[in-house]
């Protein structure tokens, strides 16, 4: 069945049903615009906490807030009418106990209208998920490199490389066990993600993982190509936006100087017919 073609709306079990099935798409959305472009080709719509870097210029995740967090999975929400939304639990909702975990997420699902939520860590959190998920909240967790964790690793680096590679399958066999719906395997060599992708009963979502992983998620605008300096390698760029836009711009700012914008197809005619003047009544232009 084509992803266009089906209009009804995605839930959490539809997702962990697809396990072994056509590969699950996924894909970042921030604002309402970006979410009505990938919501009929996709399957699940990721509001990241990677917004605090894509769109509010932060070094890390670490400095983004749930507040945040729900601002941008209200925009996200008024663009969707398939694809699941996920609304990432940030830096400190939900590392000090089930909770305070159970009553972010809570805030999280009732004021974004979105049907799951994810957070990072494996064994960690197993006793969190399970408690969120005895109570009615749906759970995608994230394991492998978790980016709210980049200082004890150390930086952005590939996660289960040698005598790692032990720890990275017990977290995802543990955040299965305690009941999530998927799982996100982000920068796990290739070799490590396939078996895990095998070995567990729900789909694997890769980033820089596998292609036998069970889905797929990139940041859109990596995709896009909208940062012309950033360059992750498992990022595969479907357009390069960020030079057209520049040129774009270039020549906007070069056509404004020269006087050659706005030209007399973009002003307002006068009363008379003529054109160099324009009038506003009521507010709206005449």
């Amino acid at each position: 069945m084509s992803a266009a073609g089906d209009t009804k709306a995605i839930t959490p079990p539809d997702i962990r049903l697809r396990k072994g099935q056509t590969p699950l798409v996924c894909l970042t959305a921030y604002t309402t615009p970006i979410a009505k472009l990938v919501d009929r080709h996709c399957d699940i719509v990721l509001v990241g906490d990677s917004v605090g870097m894509v769109l509010h210029g932060l070094p890390s995740t670490l400095g983004v807030t749930l507040d945040m967090m729900i601002l941008h999975g209200k925009a996200v929400r008024r663009g969707l009418g398939r694809a699941l939304l996920v609304v990432d639990m940030p830096f400190g909702s939900y590392e000090d106990g089930p909770e305070q975990a159970f009553r972010n997420a809570a805030r999280l699902m009732a004021e974004t209208g979105c049907a799951a939520v994810k957070l990072e860590g494996g064994e960690s959190m197993a006793a969190t998920i399970r408690f969120l998920t005895a109570r009615g909240v749906p759970v995608m967790a994230h394991v492998g490199l978790t980016p709210q964790a980049v200082n004890t690793f150390g930086g952005y680096r590939v996660q289960g490389r040698g005598d790692d590679a032990e720890r990275i399958r017990r977290d995802a066999g543990a955040v299965a066990e305690a009941g999530v719906f998927s799982v996100v395997l982000e920068k796990v060599p290739e070799p490590l993600a396939r078996p895990i992708s095998v070995e567990i009963a729900i789909p694997t979502i890769g980033i820089g993982a596998s292609p036998a992983c069970d889905g797929q998620v990139l940041v859109t605008d990596d995709m896009l190509g909208l940062f012309t300096s950033f360059r992750p390698k498992f990022v595969k760029r479907y357009a390069e936006f960020g030079d057209q836009a520049e040129a774009a711009i270039a020549a906007y700012a070069n056509e404004v100087r020269e006087r050659r914008f706005p030209a007399a197809e973009h002003v307002f005619a006068d009363t008379f017919g003529g054109v160099g003047t324009s009038s506003v009544k009521g507010g709206e232009a005449a």
